[in-house]
């Protein structure tokens, strides 16, 4: 007895995945963590350019804004990263609460 995968499977996966990003970019102090929960709410994103490009129609719409955002995804990563690492040179801390003071 085949499985039927529809819209709805994708789109509650989604939001769990949202619901989880949004919990940690909320609830944690440390930066590379709110940067995970970041790249969680990108990722739901594209589970719904997927989904809905599968099943709205035909197009490759969906697919193309997908890849378009892992793309961004990638380089806001890189440079999240090195801005973190940056700050940890600075401040000794990743800790985003204690990180209230920019240097001129």
């Amino acid at each position: 007895m085949p499985i039927h995968v529809s819209l709805i499977h994708f789109l509650f996966i989604s939001a769990i995945l949202f619901s989880f990003g949004v919990y940690a970019v909320i609830t944690r102090r440390n930066a590379i963590m709110v940067l995970m929960g970041i790249e969680l709410i990108l990722n739901s994103a594209n589970i719904n350019f997927i989904a809905f490009g599968r099943y709205g129609g035909v197009s490759l719409d969906g697919q193309m804004a997908s890849i378009f955002v892992i793309i961004l995804a990638a380089c806001e990563a890189a440079v999240a990263l090195a801005i973190v690492l940056n700050i940890y040179q600075q401040f000794n801390t990743v800790n985003v609460d204690e990180i209230n003071a920019l240097k001129e």
